[in-house]
């Protein structure tokens, strides 16, 4: 009997998930934590200097943060609860490293939240070379932009001081400087489109390599989620998508210990069970007092925190062969490189690794253009007008504090 191929189950997603909406693109202001510090030193054009204590013109200037109580301190002066600095140029340094955007720095508990207040598209035009390479197929780079901007709106928080940090915990934000003509083409391809389900941003999510198989969400942190399905991966091959890896007694205590479990001297590790997508799903440690068994999400966090790169794994002794590269969920880096080498495109690609979600402009998303004018994220004035955002840092630094 013929078995549908994979290309099949792609063009199937894209019939039935996958639609493109006409709606009008915009853009917002995201606010992205680059870094917490007690100083900072800020490089800037001439630009307008904004503050609790009213708005100048400035020329060209290096600039010393700090913090002092409540108050930002600026060139040692103090300036207020929070100061923003927009060039005309629409860029700044921090710490010698540039930015598209302006720079706010807020005083929170004896520091700096230095927070970059930019342009969803532009922000994303750092974002896209930090999670993957130049040299990946044209589709893919299309693919990972349109997840980036979903994961950025996914993460807007008007409730709190900023919506999303500069690192893995979120996306690897590497600014200005990391910009190529490649991963800028892929953004202004895609300018707008998300991925969306039951009128929402998705939860999107991605990593490097899944190992020859996708995980289901409900695998790795216990939720179901409709469109985390596992999925067979057959084209995910990295470099480094064979590993091993050495354990001792000596670690798999101490990370017992940091998940609150004591079973003695620790004599031995078994799999005993695996997921759909051949992840460990109960993991039995064996100590002179008792034995353990880690089943589902806490054996996952029981893995990762040994240093494994991922829970695609078979256990010899101490001795561990795995599989892939990160959690497993959702699109495989390496796996959509294979699909449009195979030629598949960035739509089939999504629908592939998100099956029954919608490609759209953001502006689908059911009274999502209304919320984010009203916390101030789509300014009629451009990144230049602070105005919404200073009622929303009166309300939230009082709160805080």
């Amino acid at each position: 009997m013929h078995r549908p191929s994979l290309r099949f189950f792609a063009v199937l997603g894209l019939l039935l998930g996958l639609a493109l909406a006409q709606a009008p693109v915009q853009d917002l202001v995201l606010r992205v934590l680059l870094e917490e510090a007690k100083e900072a030193t800020v490089g800037v054009n001439a630009h307008l200097r904004l503050s609790g204590y009213g708005d100048q013109n400035q020329p060209a200037a290096s600039v010393k943060l700090g913090v002092s109580g409540a108050e930002v301190l600026v060139n040692g002066q103090p300036s207020g609860p929070w100061v923003e600095f927009q060039a005309t140029d629409g860029l700044f340094t921090l710490e010698g490293k540039p930015y598209r955007g302006s720079l706010q720095a807020i005083a929170q508990s004896g520091k700096l939240l230095l927070i970059n207040r930019v342009w969803l598209e532009d922000y994303l035009l750092g974002v896209v070379p930090g999670e993957v390479p130049r040299s990946f197929p044209a589709e893919v780079l299309r693919a990972q932009a349109i997840l980036a901007r979903t994961f950025a709106l996914y993460r807007l928080n008007p409730r709190a001081l900023y919506d999303i940090c500069d690192d893995e915990r979120c996306q690897v934000y590497l600014g200005y400087r990391a910009e190529t003509p490649e991963h800028n083409a892929a953004v202004e391809a895609t300018r707008g489109l998300i991925v969306s389900y039951g009128q929402q941003p998705i939860t999107a999510v991605y990593h490097a390599d899944s190992g020859g198989h996708t995980a289901a969400s409900q695998e790795v942190w216990g939720g179901s989620v409709p469109y985390l399905i596992a999925r067979p991966d057959p084209y995910s091959q990295s470099p480094k998508g064979t590993w091993g890896f050495t354990l001792s007694p000596q670690a798999v205590a101490r990370q017992l210990v940091s998940q609150g479990l004591l079973i003695g001297d620790v004599q031995g590790l078994e799999v005993v069970q695996y997921t759909e997508s051949g992840r460990v799903a109960r993991l039995r440690v064996r100590g002179n007092l008792k034995s353990t068994d880690l089943v589902g999400p806490q054996a996952t966090r029981f893995l990762r925190g040994l240093g494994l790169p991922s829970t695609r794994i078979t256990l010899n002794g101490w001795n561990v062969t795995g599989f892939g590269v990160g959690h497993g969920v959702g699109m495989s880096q390496w796996g959509a490189r294979g699909f449009a080498l195979q030629g598949w495109d960035f739509r089939q690609i999504l629908g592939y690794y998100y099956p029954g979600t919608f490609l759209s402009s953001f502006e689908v998303v059911e009274g999502l253009r209304e919320r984010l004018l009203a916390a101030g994220y789509m300014p009629t004035q451009g990144v230049q007008s602070a105005a919404p955002f200073e009622s929303l840092l009166s309300s939230l630094l009082g709160t805080a504090r």
